[in-house]
């Protein structure tokens, strides 16, 4: 049975996916605790970012369960097909979640601080006046409140991507889902976007994260999943997964990442 404990913030049960004939998810089920930070490592076309957007209803799943704070998102009917609750209910499990993608998606034709300020005022009908102080707050906390009024294509990549977390801060999620945050950056730049993400690890913000920096997956998250062939082969702590992978798999990607 999934866990719906409250401390269970995400619980993922037998998550089957495919795409035609292309099973990408065989199966994986995971739950995502208050506080904990997830990173999740693996080949390309291990089904990675797939499971991600699973889970935020970016992909509908085939089959399983998905229970986001105790809330059933999709859950299987009698024929052991995922069947989901209505638009209402997963738009309002939907905002308990927010997403940082790969490529940022800011408006172009949108100020940084009206990027920000979009969702909140349009979704969640927040004045003006009252999401300001608080969009200039996290631009603050993401060390860029001087590039309020600019507009994206003035931005470095990696600014780009600290605009993009500001605005998924700025709806207020319970839960931070990354999708390979700094893989279109270089690595300048890369080392920015994570001092953020190591920041909000520390303010205790749950967070799911499907990386290649194995750095920061050893030294922020508290738990370490490892993904081939649309399966979890291995999870530990990072410190018991870097120190002494048990499946010869995961000893195989390591040694090529590291």
């Amino acid at each position: 049975m999934p866990s719906t404990t409250p401390d269970v913030m995400i619980s993922a049960q037998a998550i089957h996916k495919a795409f035609g004939g292309n099973e990408v998810l065989r199966g994986v089920s995971l739950d995502l605790m208050r506080g904990e930070v997830v990173a999740v490592i693996g080949p390309s076309g291990s089904g990675k970012s797939t499971f991600l957007r699973c889970l935020n209803h970016l992909e509908t799943i085939d089959s399983g369960t998905v229970i986001v704070e105790g809330e059933v998102l999709a859950q299987n009917d009698a024929s052991g097909k995922a069947q989901y609750v209505s638009d209402a209910q997963i738009r309002k499990i939907g905002h308990k979640m927010g997403m940082v993608f790969q490529s940022f998606n800011l408006f172009p034709h949108l100020t940084v601080l009206e990027n920000i300020i979009e969702a909140p005022m349009l979704v969640q009908k927040i004045k003006r006046s009252e999401i300001v102080p608080k969009a200039e707050a996290l631009l603050k906390k993401v060390g860029l409140l001087e590039k309020r009024d600019a507009y994206p294509n003035r931005l470095s990549g990696g600014q780009k991507q600290r605009v993009a977390i500001a605005r998924a801060l700025a709806m207020d999620p319970d839960i931070m889902l990354f999708d390979e945050p700094t893989s279109a950056l270089d690595p300048e730049l890369t080392g920015e976007v994570l001092r953020t993400m190591r920041e909000l690890a520390q303010d205790r913000m749950t967070m799911l994260v499907v990386t290649h920096e194995m750095g920061f997956a050893r030294e922020v998250a508290n738990r370490v999943i490892f993904m081939d062939g649309g399966n979890i082969v291995e999870q530990a702590t990072a410190e018991a997964f870097f120190a002494n992978p048990q499946h010869e798999r995961t000893q195989a990607f390591l040694q090529n990442m590291l």
